[in-house]
């Protein structure tokens, strides 16, 4: 083994540094004039989407660091300090909204125009337009809106999180009350974003905040604006559960998400127009002084937008309706033979493992596994466990209807999923009115593990049927992230899985794991143990790879066991779609590993693990990520791949196309930029999702043959043949 190294903080990349340029990849897409307009837009409303969501989460926990003297969780291996951290977040950040709104303005703006869609603002009105924006606010707007004056009687409110409002400085012109006002009115989000204002077969819309300003004064009889401008605030959304306060997990859930709207704000974002009175005044209201340094040299929470604030909201337009030539093509998944809706899916499991690649692969086999498993009367239970699942989830109505036909079901649902806790609860008291055993799992760790169960009995024996994925429970989100996922009957993986489940829902151990792999008991240790199998191998002279496929790369002992294996001479190839804090390409250090990450229509989102070469490849999927919060803070699942005709698939069909992507595939450099790949010469153009649908497009799966894991594969099947349809 090679001599060990002693790691600098320069040798790492900072998390949160690294994950900004991550939304800049997905601002790059909102940037690109190759993608088509509207799911430019999109993309415009992704970057929104993520950058709240960081400033909910990290930047909060920085701020506690920073200002409140707590302690970090997973102190970063970089060595930067809290406050020197904040300063560059908000001097990156500045620089991509910034670049966010100019793609906007200057581009986007004016593309919309080319296509006539139009955005119009109040001189813009004609005598129709002015007809419907009137009957508008009059029928719809004024009933709802709450006009709110802000003085010593009328005590300011607590603004809602991400909640758009528009604040204004009024000047009495008759009646009663003081001269001057400061008021605020909140956006319903009730109501829809862009008004439409168009004739039949026109695409014209009117901002709801442009039509709320300019009927203050129907809003405030007897007051006009002098001055109005829009502000939203972002709140800090990670708050403790103080979970060893609680002995009731759905109380003390349900008591965080109260606590939420009470928290302390970490962001405000105002319209750039905003004057410097109204603002001062409405941070005087807040009560945000104590931690803002408006607008200072290093480090401000203030952010001046020049445009409409909230891009989230694009969301609306990039769904309008008849624009589909503004849209990515559609696509129909592929659906794997034998597992099409109809067929009999456990024979066709019990004679081979199957496996699916979402969403090139259909996603509906396994909404079919679980409804299949209610209605079929040899079924004798199903367990499952659900961490985000879809709001009219078909996967939780088959476990309501299992329940009810007599089936044991036993769900356990993760209420710590992170803004989808009050969709969990709600899901949960369903099932449980409908006779589901539901499980909520240890207030200290999360389940993020992906698995599923059907027991069935067969003649004379009991076969267990098991699902495993690297993604959620969700056939909305299985449409628009890349998921892999493994269908076995294998015994000893179903041995494994049992086991897991009574640890989940009794606190049952001791069981001597033979495939899973389990954090927070054994993945860490695994993997940096399959690491350095291939270090080993290396030094030995013999033939060595390691290729990693993940959303994130955080945890320092696992980069410092790819950067030994790198110094040892093991080639290493990691695609990191988000995260990435080991550094490639260092003299001395990591010069033998290449990091890529591949944004485009899917976000990434499967987890490939692969030690090892020359048909010797031991191949893991999991639905954990190399980052300390999943070794150590969460139930998570690594899952073998064994069959070899699917070990070839992701060795020949699937790993290859995301290695030669040069078209949406940015590759990290040593000093942590990214630059686009891009093809040599007469090197043709190859970009991996494409690829991939295409190879999916009317092609059915070729079947595998049975899993010499499970003896001979073969069984006695209650309830049916096995389907022999083609393709």
């Amino acid at each position: 083994m090679p001599d060990p190294v002693v790691y600098l903080p320069e040798h790492f990349i900072n998390r949160e540094l690294s994950w900004l340029e991550f939304n800049a990849r997905v601002l790059e897409e909102a940037q690109d004039p190759s993608n088509p307009l509207l799911e430019r837009v999109k993309f415009l409303s992704i970057f929104s989407s993520n950058l709240d969501e960081f400033f909910m989460v990290r930047v909060a926990g920085l701020r506690e660091q920073a200002f409140g003297g707590v302690a970090p969780q997973d102190a970063g291996a970089d060595g930067l300090d809290a406050l020197t951290l904040l300063q560059r977040i908000w001097q990156r950040t500045r620089e991509l909204v910034e670049q966010q709104y100019r793609c906007w303005n200057k581009a986007i703006l004016p593309a919309l125009v080319e296509q006539q869609i139009l955005l119009l603002k109040e001189s813009d009105f004609d005598k129709p337009q002015r007809k419907i924006v009137d009957e508008f606010f009059r029928q719809r707007a004024f009933p709802i809106l709450t006009p709110m004056a802000i003085d010593p009687s009328h005590p300011s409110p607590r603004f809602h999180n991400r909640g758009l409002y528009l604040a204004a400085l009024l000047q009495r012109t008759s009646g009663l009350g003081p001269a001057e006002l400061f008021a605020v009115v909140q956006l319903p989000q009730v109501l829809p974003r862009f008004i439409d204002v168009g004739g039949p077969h026109e695409n014209k819309f009117v901002l709801l905040e442009d039509i709320i300003a300019c009927k203050l004064s129907e809003l405030f009889g007897g007051y006009e604006s002098a001055h109005q401008a829009t502000f939203r605030l972002t709140r800090d959304m990670d708050v403790d559960m103080l979970e060893q306060e609680s002995d009731d997990m759905l109380r003390a859930i349900e008591s965080r998400l109260r606590a939420r709207q009470h928290s302390e704000a970490v962001r405000l974002e105002v319209h750039k127009e905003m004057s410097r009175d109204l603002l001062e005044t409405l941070i005087g209201e807040e009560q945000l002084q104590e931690n803002f340094f408006i607008e200072g040299e290093k480090y401000s929470e203030v952010y001046r937008v020049d445009g409409m604030l909230d891009m989230t909201a694009l969301n609306e337009l990039a769904r309008l309706a008849g624009k589909d030539a503004l849209r990515d093509a559609p696509f129909t998944p592929r659906q794997p033979l034998g597992m099409r809706r109809g067929d009999n899916l456990f024979a066709e499991i019990a004679d081979r493992d199957v496996l699916l690649h979402h969403p090139f692969d259909s996603f509906d086999p396994v909404v079919d596994f679980i409804q299949s498993a209610a209605e079929d009367p040899h079924v004798l239970a199903i367990k499952q466990t659900l961490y985000r699942t879809s709001g009219d989830s078909p996967i939780v109505k088959s476990l309501i209807q299992a329940a009810e036909n007599g089936k044991h079901v036993t769900a356990l649902v993760e209420l710590k999923a992170r803004f989808d806790e009050a969709n969990n609860i709600s899901w949960s008291r369903q099932m449980e009115r409908a006779g589901v055993h539901v499980v909520y799992g240890f207030m200290d760790l999360k389940t993020h593990c992906k698995l599923a169960m059907v027991v069935r009995q067969e003649g004379t024996k009991v076969r267990r049927y098991v699902h495993l994925g690297t993604g959620n429970y969700n056939p909305a989100t299985a449409r628009l992230y890349t998921d892999m996922a493994l269908f076995t009957s294998n015994k000893v993986m179903a041995d494994d899985c049992t086991a897991l489940f009574n640890f989940l829902t009794g606190y049952s151990q001791g069981h001597e794991w033979k495939k899973l792999v389990i954090a927070p008991t054994d993945l860490h240790r695994r993997t940096v143990e399959l690491i350095d199998e291939q270090t080993a191998r290396a030094v030995e002279g013999k033939s060595a790879r390691i290729f990693a496929k993940l959303n994130s790369l955080v945890d320092g002992e696992t980069i410092e066991a790819l950067y030994q294996a790198s110094q040892a001479g093991v080639p290493v190839d990691l695609v990191i779609r988000g995260i990435c804090c080991l550094r490639p390409g260092l003299p001395g250090i990591s010069e033998n590993i290449r990091v890529r990450s591949i944004v485009d229509r899917f976000l990434e989102h499967s987890r490939i693990m692969v030690f090892g070469d020359a048909g010797k490849e031991q191949i893991y999927l999991s639905s954990a990520d190399w980052m300390p919060r999943n070794f150590e803070r969460r139930v998570e699942v690594m899952f073998p791949v064994e069959a070899p005709e699917l070990k070839r698939r992701i060795c020949d069909e699937i790993i290859p196309v995301y290695l030669r992507d040069n078209c949406r595939a940015r590759v990290l450099m040593p000093d942590g930029s990214y630059v686009r790949a891009a093809a040599w010469h007469d090197e043709p153009e190859h970009r991996a999702q494409r690829e991939l649908l295409a190879a999916s497009s009317g092609i059915a799966l070729a079947k595998t043959p049975p899993s010499a894991a499970d003896g001979d594969g073969k069984s006695k099947h209650g309830g049916g043949q096995k389907s022999k349809q083609g393709a």
